[in-house]
């Protein structure tokens, strides 16, 4: 079983390869589809996954991250991958992803300040 601070370094990595995605494309061809599309999507459902799977303690322990909402998003865009709002999906990826990573580095830093996970950035 992958422990919370891997898991949270899942989601780390996910916003990094997402913010390194949008860097290269705008809204404008995200919509049109295609492999910087489905690679977005995919690094969502991702960090979705590893918030569905970070244990409800640590969940608890920190209630500004929206973790309904995020595992929410990833049943969503697993499940009803047809009915997803591709404008909210690109605000998700450029505005609200990075907030979130900024977020959980500090959790990282805060509840495993002894681990060695190397750079974050």
């Amino acid at each position: 079983m992958r422990r919370d601070a891997l898991r949270l370094l899942d989601i780390v990595e996910a916003a990094r390869t997402v913010a390194g995605y949008v860097a290269e494309i705008g809204q404008e061809q995200f919509l049109s589809g295609g492999l910087a599309r489905d690679a977005i999507l995919r690094q969502l459902t991702v960090a979705g996954e590893a918030a569905f799977k970070i244990s409800g303690g640590l969940q608890d322990r920190h209630p500004e991250i929206p973790w309904p909402k995020i595992i929410g998003f990833r049943h969503r865009v697993v499940h009803d991958y047809f009915g997803i709002d591709l404008d909210a999906v690109w605000k998700i990826a450029t505005v609200e992803l990075p907030l979130l990573r900024a977020q959980v580095i500090a959790i990282l830093a805060a509840e495993f300040p002894e681990e060695p996970y190397g750079p974050q950035d």
